[in-house]
């Protein structure tokens, strides 16, 4: 099964909880063990899974990211001034797998799926959700 989570960002940077997007699609499959393969579209989008309890979190991997991967000093901000998006979207990668145990995501408490956008903000962002079956 596979389906097309659809969102919009409001900024440049930010991580998206797409967990609820997730949950729903695994719960309307029906399918109860394997695997739910995620897969971001975009060259300056990523995805990654990671601790939502603590909104702070998120920021720090946000400025953590801009000071590890500085925007307007790279070749290709000579293009379109995006040269940071496509490091940053490379460095965090563009796909997560989660095991589907019981018809559950394979998450821990703390953990939840986040969509990274470091080209924003942007409209019709899609993440790929294919199910696989055991």
């Amino acid at each position: 099964m596979r389906k097309i989570i659809q969102l919009d960002s409001g900024k440049r940077e930010e991580l998206i909880d797409i967990t609820e997007n997730v949950k729903n699609i695994v719960a309307k499959s029906g399918v109860k063990n394997g695997l739910v393969a995620l897969y971001a579209q975009g060259a300056t989008a990523a995805l990654m899974i990671q601790e939502n309890w603590d909104p702070s979190v998120p920021t720090d991997v946000i400025n953590f990211l801009k000071e590890l991967i500085p925007k307007g000093v790279w070749l290709h901000d000579r293009q379109d001034g995006n040269g940071d998006s496509h490091l940053k979207a490379g460095f965090v990668g563009p796909s997560e797998t989660i095991p589907l145990i019981d018809g559950k995501l394979g998450l821990s408490t703390w953990q939840n799926i986040f969509f990274c956008e470091f080209d924003g903000p942007r409209s019709g962002r899609k993440v790929v959700c294919t199910i696989i079956t055991d």
